[in-house]
This record gives structure tokens, C-alpha cells and sequence, in this order.
């Protein structure tokens, strides 16, 4: 079934003391390709995070946010405490050498800890992979799902506009019906006019007819459209991904309406000609954002 490559996910979870949150948003993009937002001293899972969730999306753009911060009931800030003692002692050395006493007192000490505050004491990266991939695993399911009900969506536009094709395509039929049967009985008007008496049975207006008929004969053109729509009504109900075989079956389409549109010798067929390419095109920007 069509799948969208728009949507997001999100997932959560509390592992001692500290607070995961994943967020995977996706735009359409021809291939598929991944980046990932993580806390600094997690970057050596970023593969393991691309790979998991490349098991279930084939393509779009995606983004992954990861973010780490301690739970609520454990809101305290942390800091480098190397870095505070290094502080307090260099500030000593200071006072001491210009004369003046000083006493760090637990003001300063707050205020020196909130400069030297880091955003978590994260464990390390081996120890919080599992625990993590599985919330990555639980925001993609929820980004596949936001992309399936979209696809629904997807689904019904797109058949509502093959079937108008369908239909353009049979007023074409319509129109085109008795062409060469109308331009025969034109052209011995013309000859007529033109003071020559020639009767249907000429060679001449035989060859001309048939020149005619075999310029206009859009036969070829209705019978590979039909089996373009019928393919891509097929296609659109497989499994993802389906989005460059329907790429290519809208084009071809296209191309068949273009030579229609090429032979017409009528108004009206040049007119349905195209409005079919105008649904063709709403067509195609739909198809650019399936996988």
C-alpha cells in the first residue's frame, strides 16, 4: 500500500534517573537519507541509530533528534567539578597575590558551579545503546504509521484522478470516432470545389485518405494508456516502496497524451488533450512525495 514520505514520530522513556526523548520528522527526498542529532558523547551509536531505521523506511529525508535531560525527580544540575576546584584554586592564587583575603562562600561556589554546568552526566554510550535503540525503534513505528495514514489519503486522490483520466480518455475515443470517415467526404468537397471530379475510388484519394488515417490512428496511443492506468492502479495497491515505479508509469502516460495531443486534428480533442495533462501534472506531485 502507498506509503507517504511525510510525517513525524516521537517516543519517550525514563532509564535511571535521566529522560529520553527521540523525534524523527521526514520530508520526501528521492533516496533515502538520515541524519542524526545526539548528546556529544553518544556519537559512536550514530550508525547503529541510522541502521535501525533503515530497517523500516526505504526512503525520504529524515532527521532523528535524540535528547537526554534528568527526570523530575532528579532535576539537580551537574557540573565539572575538576574544572569548579580549578576555579576556586586559581581565584585563591589571585587574591593572595594582590593581598587581599578571600573565603569562597557558598554564593560564590553556586554561581561558579553554574558556570562550569554541564547539560547532563550522561553514562556512557555501550552502557545506554539498547535502552535508546529501542526508543528509536518506538518513534519510527509511530513516523510509519503518521506515513501510512497519510498514504491513505494519497491513496484516494490518486485513484479519483485515474479515473478521470479514464474518462478523458474515452471522450477522446468519442471524438476521434468517424475522423477519417469525415475528412474523406471533406476532402472530395474540396476537390469538387477546386473543379476536380474525382470519384472515392481514385488511387489517388485512396492514398491520400490513407496517408490521413494512418497520421491521425491513435489506436497504438489508447491501448498502451490503458494498461499505463491499469498499472498504475496495480502498482499503488503493492507494498512500499512504489514511488519510482509510479514515477515512471505517470511519465510514460504523459508521453502518450503528448502524441495524442500531436495527431489531433480537432478542437475538442486538443482541449481533453490538455485537461488530461493537467491532471497528469497534480498527478505527479502527489507521486513525488510517496515512497
Amino acid at each position: 500500500m502507498i506509503q507517504s514520505m511525510t510525517g513525524f514520530g516521537r517516543a519517550q522513556a525514563t532509564l535511571d534517573g535521566l529522560e529520553l526523548s527521540v523525534e524523527i520528522s521526514s520530508v520526501n527526498r528521492r533516496n533515502l537519507e538520515v541524519s542524526v542529532s545526539l548528546p556529544r558523547e553518544w556519537q559512536s551509536i550514530e550508525r547503529d541509530i541510522q541502521a535501525t531505521v533503515k530497517k523500516d523506511l526505504n526512503r525520504g529525508k529524515l532527521h532523528i533528534q535524540v535528547m537526554a535531560a534528568a527526570a523530575a525527580d532528579n532535576s539537580g544540575f551537574f557540573w565539572d567539578q575538576a574544572g569548579l576546584e580549578s576555579s576556586i584554586e586559581r581565584l585563591a592564587k589571585t587574591a593572595a597575590a594582590h593581598g587581599i583575603e578571600w573565603q569562597p562562600s557558598s554564593d560564590a561556589i553556586i554561581r561558579l558551579a553554574a558556570m562550569h554546568k554541564v547539560e547532563s552526566c550522561l553514562p556512557d554510550a555501550e552502557e545506554i545503546s539498547p535502552a535508546l535503540l529501542a526508543v528509536v525503534r518506538e518513534a519510527a513505528s509511530s513516523l510509519v504509521c503518521m506515513r501510512a495514514a497519510e498514504g491513505a489519503t494519497l491513496m484516494t486522490d490518486l485513484k479519483e484522478r485515474l479515473g478521470s483520466l479514464a474518462g478523458l480518455l474515452g471522450e477522446i475515443l468519442e471524438n476521434t470516432s468517424g475522423t477519417v470517415d469525415r475528412y474523406r467526404v471533406l476532402l472530395l468537397q474540396r476537390l469538387s470545389q477546386a473543379g476536380l471530379e474525382l470519384e472515392l475510388s481514385d488511387e489517388r484519394v485512396l492514398k491520400e485518405v490513407a496517408i490521413f488515417a494512418d497520421r491521425c490512428d491513435i489506436t497504438e496511443e489508447i491501448t498502451r494508456l490503458r494498461s499505463h492506468l491499469e498499472q498504475l492502479l496495480e502498482t499503488s495497491l503493492e507494498n512500499s516502496p512504489i514511488g519510482r515505479k509510479l514515477e515512471f508509469l505517470i511519465q510514460e502516460v504523459n508521453r502518450e497524451f503528448n502524441t495524442i495531443g500531436s495527431k489531433a486534428n480537432n478542437i475538442e480533442v486538443s482541449r481533453l488533450v490538455i485537461e488530461a495533462k493537467n491532471e497528469i501534472e497534480r498527478i505527479r506531485e502527489q507521486i513525488q512525495n510517496i515512497e
